[in-house]
């Protein structure tokens, strides 16, 4: 299996607190089935944006916004169940009575970088979505994907682009 240097894909989405928001990765210059070109995800890094420092969490009150990278487009956050989750994760924030900001903790339920070998993508377009349980804020949410594009067989790769759509 052909190796290439790692690089680095960048996405954002926008959102505007109440509802689901999703943006597509295209990855048409990677990945190429029939070309037996395919994508291996090694790390993914995530950065919730807001145009405050820390957004604003009503006391006595707990927040979570939540980003999902899977390799169909989504309605909605789905479980990581679904075949489709590439990686998914969570900020969660919780405030005191008084208002002020009293856990703040970010973390990747499942990504690229658990696994021995990444993940393997031979679809052309990935989808990042995000969305939050209360309204605090709008935003964006952004990753960072290490990369690298390899060659499989061409049966290889389209039984993998087949089940990944």
């Amino acid at each position: 299996m052909a190796k290439s240097d790692s690089f680095f894909i960048r996405a954002k989405v926008d959102w505007n607190g109440t509802t689901y928001a999703q943006n597509n990765i295209d990855l048409g210059a990677y990945v190429d089935a029939l070309g037996k070109s395919v994508l291996r995800i090694h790390r993914v890094e995530v950065v919730y944006d807001s145009p405050l420092d820390v957004p604003a969490v009503t006391g006595g009150q707990n927040h979570q916004a939540s980003f999902q990278l899977t390799t169909q487009s989504q309605a909605s956050l789905v479980n990581v169940t679904d075949k489709s989750v590439i990686s998914s994760g969570t900020l969660y924030m919780s405030a005191d009575a008084t208002g002020a900001t009293s856990v703040m903790s970010e973390r990747i339920n499942v990504g690229p970088q658990a696994w021995t070998n990444g993940y393997l993508v031979g679809v052309e377009q990935i989808y990042l979505g995000v969305d939050q349980t209360m309204t605090i804020c709008s935003t964006e949410c952004s990753v960072v994907l290490e990369c690298t594009v390899e060659t499989l067989s061409s049966s290889a790769a389209m039984a993998l682009a087949l089940s990944q759509q």
